[in-house]
């Protein structure tokens, strides 16, 4: 009698990530893009850069050749502000899903649902060392626990979202990666989800995983002493608010982690809605104004087109 694979339909081959960084080698500029990000992020988390990073992009990524022009708009804007503030290019790939819909450029690049994750892959790290050889250090969400190994090379700043905080899958793996990581409160606004996560994450573990061979492996980490709360609202109300983000600077101090703090803008501190996300940017600023000192980062959601779009039939 047969006891596994009950609901597994195919086996489909996936290229190992040496493979495809084979394909899409990392380019000197690209590295040193890189490099220059997360130094610059890692300076400001240990306050030896006043400035404030922002990181700022589309929803996702869904169109290659639209997600470059943002980009190359998004450097020059960098370029211009570069005396107070860092920016990151948000370059998400992977979506969350509460229920259904489209998961993300990786999973289904045509939008057809033809699942060509393999492909996707290919795709999404060449966009990224894109971005990079453009100058602009890039931001990802960490879904999938695999993919990192496929382009972690490329990425300066990783979030950990409300949904994966407290999971120990994303704790082990956030502390192995070569980034800064930010980890949002849950969705229903509990923060101590997002401290034990951070204080996870700064410790040593080992885990399965894969070589880059595509072999299972296990791997062992250092610790990322880089770990940082990101306040997203949540539970019906917002989390930006002086009050707030002092209860967040107490909790912290409290399990003697650096104050550090990042304000998404988006999701429930904005009640979804993106046009209010300039005012909680002012909210804040105005608060570094009066004397703030905990607030290192922002994150901001923007394309070139404001709304949103289902998939017609007719791409």
């Amino acid at each position: 009698a047969q006891t596994e694979n009950l609901n597994i339909v195919a086996v489909d081959h996936m290229p190992s990530p040496e493979e495809i960084k084979a394909r899409v080698p990392l380019t000197e500029r690209a590295a040193a893009t890189v490099l220059a990000g997360r130094q610059t992020l890692s300076d400001i988390l240990d306050r030896k850069d006043k400035r404030l990073f922002v990181v700022v992009g589309p929803c996702s990524i869904h169109d290659p050749v639209a997600g470059l022009d943002y980009a190359r708009r998004l450097k020059a804007l960098a370029d211009e502000v570069s005396d107070t503030m860092v920016l990151v290019m948000r370059v998400y790939f992977e979506k969350p899903r509460t229920a259904t819909g489209w998961k993300g450029f990786i999973n289904d690049p045509y939008m057809n649902d033809s699942f060509r994750i393999d492909e996707g892959m290919e795709k999404a790290r060449r966009f990224l060392r894109d971005v990079c050889e453009i100058g602009l250090p890039t931001a990802t969400e960490a879904l999938d626990p695999i993919a990192p190994q496929y382009y972690g090379d490329l990425i300066a700043w990783t979030a950990i979202g409300a949904r994966t905080s407290e999971s120990q899958t994303h704790r082990e793996m956030s502390s192995g990666l070569s980034t800064p990581v930010g980890f949002k409160n849950a969705t229903d606004g509990d923060l101590e989800v997002a401290i034990n996560a951070i204080i996870s994450a700064s410790r040593p573990h080992s885990f399965l995983g894969i070589s880059g061979k595509g072999q299972s492996a296990i791997l062992r980490t250092r610790g990322n002493r880089l770990g940082h709360v990101v306040l997203r609202g949540g539970g019906g109300r917002p989390n930006y608010d002086t009050v707030s983000i002092s209860l967040a600077e107490q909790a912290l101090a409290k399990a003697k982690m650096p104050v550090n703090v990042v304000v998404d803008c988006s999701h429930a501190n904005s009640w979804k809605k993106p046009e209010f996300q300039p005012l909680v940017m002012k909210d804040v600023i105005h608060q570094i104004r009066e004397g703030n000192r905990s607030v290192v980062g922002l994150m901001i959601e923007s394309f070139i087109e404001a709304g949103n779009q289902s998939i017609p039939a007719d791409l």
